[in-house]
């Protein structure tokens, strides 16, 4: 294999596949990343056997062939090179990359060692815009379980309907879900997918990017502008979320994003390291915070909002506030309660291009 390659193309394709290479692995060709050749251009292709991420670049192709190359030391190398044309060459299960007065040769391995690509059928795929994809992934994907006991909430739910797409993220303290219109009714179902997989969808796909979605039984594929994104599908049920989201919360807070945001920030700078928890009074025209912490200290502040409801005291995990509100689109939110052990809703206020978009944080238990 003899091809050359610009310094900036060799570091745009190094850098979108080194997301799916492992750092530590029991395999010793998973550290490698498959380079081939191929009409136009070389493909270079990187897995961790849940996820795998290839790409095509630009490239002047003198002689065909495939190896597979440590990806880290590619990485360190393609940025260390001068500013020239980069040419790289294969000799035995040996590559060489070559830049100006400098060389680099490398030991690889043979292309029949790398892992085969999982068969997704793209015959009955589904397009979408890497704007909506991405506005769904970003606004939901933050919320998944990182514990391993339940392993189905460590993915993400995509519910894809004739008219509409969901997706549905939770660990059982919060949850998040972003609704959507869908032009293309065709791939209909439920998939449960990995945040490892939607992170690199939306890296590597733009807003302007048109994607195509293709499904085997438990793989599920994506691709576009030459990148071609696979990952393994989480099997199981998911959750009955829609029985946890409350529908008869008759308490209602609209408050400004960020003086809101500002004063949860304050409350946890001297709420306990264990449970981050805040209290919130709620009654009249202010909405108050406190917090106390025996071997620390604590806080107190007022902030005027548009409150409709009974008078109720609540605590919430502070951190886990910050996080809806740092994913909320707007600049007015709206806050909705029940009771003190009930859950409470965060949404969007905003107008008809608002997207629907509806958190669920579970309060903590106060201490008097």
């Amino acid at each position: 294999m003899k091809f050359t390659i610009t310094r900036e193309n060799l570091q745009e394709g190094l850098s979108a596949v080194g997301g799916s290479i492992p750092t530590r692995t029991t395999l010793p060709v998973l550290s490698n990343l498959l380079i081939e050749t191929e009409d136009g251009g070389v493909r270079l292709s990187g897995t961790d056997l849940d996820t795998a991420v290839s790409m095509l670049v630009k490239a002047e192709v003198h002689e065909p062939g495939a190896i597979t190359a440590p990806a880290r030391k590619l990485q360190e190398i393609a940025r260390e090179l001068p500013p020239s044309a980069v040419d790289v060459a294969t000799q035995g299960d040996g590559i060489t990359i070559s830049s100006g007065r400098t060389r680099f040769r490398l030991n690889g391995l043979p292309k029949d060692e790398f892992p085969a690509f999982p068969a997704v059928s793209f015959e009955e795929s589904w397009k979408l815009t890497g704007k909506n994809l991405n506005q769904l992934i970003s606004h939901v994907s933050f919320a998944v379980s990182t514990e391993e006991t339940r392993p189905i909430l460590n993915g993400v739910l995509w519910e894809l309907r004739e008219t509409e797409m969901r997706m549905v993220a939770t660990n059982g303290h919060r949850l998040a879900k972003m609704t959507l219109p869908r032009e293309s009714g065709t791939g209909t179902g439920d998939l449960i997918v990995h945040p490892r997989a939607l992170a690199q969808v939306q890296k590597l796909f733009g807003a302007e990017s048109e994607v195509e979605v293709g499904r085997s039984e438990n793989h599920l594929g994506f691709r576009g502008n030459g990148v071609v994104i696979f990952t393994r599908l989480i099997e199981g049920p998911y959750p009955n979320y829609e029985q946890v989201i409350p529908k008869d919360n008759d308490k209602e807070l609209v408050v400004e994003k960020a003086p809101l945001t500002g004063a949860i920030r304050r409350m946890a700078i001297v709420a306990s390291d264990q449970t981050h928890r805040i209290r919130l009074s709620l009654g009249g025209s202010a909405l108050k915070f406190s917090v106390q912490t025996p071997d620390l200290g604590e806080a107190a502040e007022e902030l005027p909002v548009e409150y409709d409801g009974e008078p109720i005291e609540i605590g919430f995990n502070a951190n886990y506030l910050l996080e809806l509100l740092r994913y909320m689109p707007t600049s007015e939110v709206k806050m909705t309660f029940k009771a003190p052990e009930r859950a409470a809703t965060m949404e969007p206020v905003g107008n008809e291009d608002t997207p629907e978009f509806v958190c669920l944080v579970m309060p903590l238990r106060l201490l008097d």
